[in-house]
Order: C-alpha cells, then sequence, then structure tokens
C-alpha cells in the first residue's frame, strides 16, 4: 500500500508556530493508496478584507494582484474587500459597518490591514487608557466586604490619536461581530514614494511630523492583540518584506517612484505568509 502525505500536517505546523489543538484531517482511502489530506481551516470560507491601497482593488487595478486575490485562488476563499486607497484607521468603523450592511452575518472572518497611512499623516500614538481615582466594592481574605479607594482604567475612544482609533475600530468589530474571527496585519516596512508634487512620502529612517517612527505603529496593533483578544499577524517581521534593502526592490511596485506598495511578487510572498499562517487560526467557531 502506497501512503501519500500531500500536505503538511497540522501537527506539524502546530509545533512550529506553538499552538496545541490541532484540527482533524479528512483521509481518502482506495485499494491502491492512501491519501492524508489537510484541509486548510480557511479553504472555501467567506473573508471580509478591511484596509487601504494595498488592500485596495481599485489601487493599480490591472497591474498589481492582490494578496486576497491569491488566497481566494489558492484557497477558494470569497473576499469581500472594502479597502479604500488612502484611509487610516478612523475609516476601520465605516468599512465594517457597511460589511456587516451587504453581508450580514454569512462573513467568516475579517482581516484588517491598515495603519501606514496614519503614521504617514503623522498622527500621534496617543494612550490606551485613561485612568481615574474611584470606589469600588471588594472583599478578600476572609474579611467582609467593603468599599475600597482603587485605580480604574477605561479605554481612550478618540480619533484624535492611534490607539484612540484602534480601540474605535476594534470595539466596533467586536460590537458587529461578536463571533467572528478577527485578524490584524501589522503595517509593512515602507521606504520612498512620490505620488505627486504634494505627495511626497520619505523612507521610514525619518520620523514623521509628529516625531514617531513606524516602529511605534506597528508596535501598537501587536498591543491591540493583547489588550482586546484578537489574533494578530505582524506581517511587518514575518513576510520578509524590506524596501530599504535594494535587492529587495522587485517585490515593490516602482524603483522610481514608489517604493511603499508591494508588486504583484511582493503581494504573492505576503500571500503565502498568510496561507501559513492561517494554518493556525481557527476561521469559524
Amino acid at each position: 500500500m502506497k501512503t501519500n502525505i500531500l500536505i503538511a500536517t497540522f501537527a506539524l505546523v502546530g509545533a512550529t508556530l506553538g499552538v496545541a489543538a490541532c484540527p482533524p484531517m479528512q483521509t481518502l482511502v482506495s485499494d491502491t493508496e492512501t491519501s492524508i489530506i489537510t484541509i486548510h481551516p480557511w479553504q472555501g470560507k467567506k473573508v471580509g478584507y478591511i484596509g487601504d491601497s494595498i488592500t485596495d482593488p481599485r489601487n493599480n487595478k490591472g497591474k498589481i494582484k492582490k494578496y486576497w486575490e491569491f488566497l481566494q485562488e489558492w484557497l477558494g476563499i470569497t473576499p469581500y474587500v472594502y479597502g479604500i486607497s488612502g484611509r487610516q484607521w478612523n475609516d476601520v468603523p465605516r468599512q465594517a459597518q457597511q460589511l456587516k450592511d451587504e453581508h450580514g452575518d454569512e462573513v467568516d472572518a475579517i482581516m484588517v490591514f491598515i495603519g501606514t497611512n496614519d503614521f504617514n499623516q503623522g498622527l500621534p500614538i496617543g494612550e490606551w487608557f485613561v485612568e481615574t481615582i474611584e470606589q469600588v466594592m471588594a472583599a478578600k481574605g476572609g474579611k467582609p466586604k467593603q468599599l475600597e479607594t482603587r485605580k480604574h482604567r477605561m479605554f481612550v475612544m478618540s480619533d484624535s490619536t492611534y490607539k484612540g482609533r484602534i480601540n474605535i475600530g476594534i470595539d466596533t468589530l467586536k460590537r458587529l461581530f461578536p463571533d467572528k474571527q478577527i485578524v490584524l496585519l501589522t503595517p509593512l516596512h515602507r521606504a520612498f514614494a512620490k505620488f505627486s508634487d504634494t505627495n511626497v512620502q520619505p523612507d521610514e529612517n525619518y520620523q514623521n511630523s509628529c516625531g514617531e517612527y513606524i516602529d511605534a505603529y506597528v508596535q501598537a496593533v501587536k498591543e491591540a492583540g493583547n489588550l482586546w483578544g484578537v489574533s494578530v499577524i505582524d506581517l511587518n517581521a514575518i513576510s520578509g518584506l524590506n524596501p530599504m534593502v535594494e535587492e529587495q526592490l522587485p517585490y515593490f511596485n516602482e524603483q522610481s517612484y514608489d517604493r511603499l506598495h508591494p508588486s504583484t511578487k511582493g503581494q504573492e510572498r505576503m500571500a503565502r505568509t498568510l496561507m501559513y499562517q492561517l494554518l493556525a487560526l481557527p476561521c469559524v467557531f
């Protein structure tokens, strides 16, 4: 009897990514051979994509194949794409509401890939919480309950800071899609871009107008995963894309004026990274 293992098992992938639980495999058996096929958890699912120009199907239409198009081709994902060029985290609630209005509960999961324009516009990072001093009823050590004075934190819900916008965006997503998988993608590395005389963007080794590097905006998305209980895929690190390295410029759109947007080759590399990272995340619950 011949055995063909067509796709690496979830046990191996799970061990690599630090995931304990593994979904079941589908096994097909015939008289002559056994084929063990691991079904990708996102195979054939319906996914909403929220983002900016890197996601927007109208940006470089016909020239650049997007990451979600590769995932559609490889995994049979039905994409609901709402990304719009130039948008920032304050547009996430609007995109999320449109997704809800048009597709309701039929969507299985949502990916949010946005933030590089917040950096470019010089949006202040801000804080996650505001703290107050309040009294709260508590009891411990077998003693009767009593009022205690403690610090109390509340999420900052403000469009004027990056963390405030993330709080509003994720809160909106959690309320609109409480039983859906939500995955945040960190902004990519970025280099020089000039789209017009009024839109010139220095590379990431320069601070933005509020004195921050892109790193702070990437880190905030990673922190948001813990604060809000959402999955984060760090494309900034694990995609391997960095236009600051000249030899990697084939992964980006146009060397002379756009070292910011991934080319089709760069989008494919992002998609391959996502495909393997998503093996460790359930799409439906």
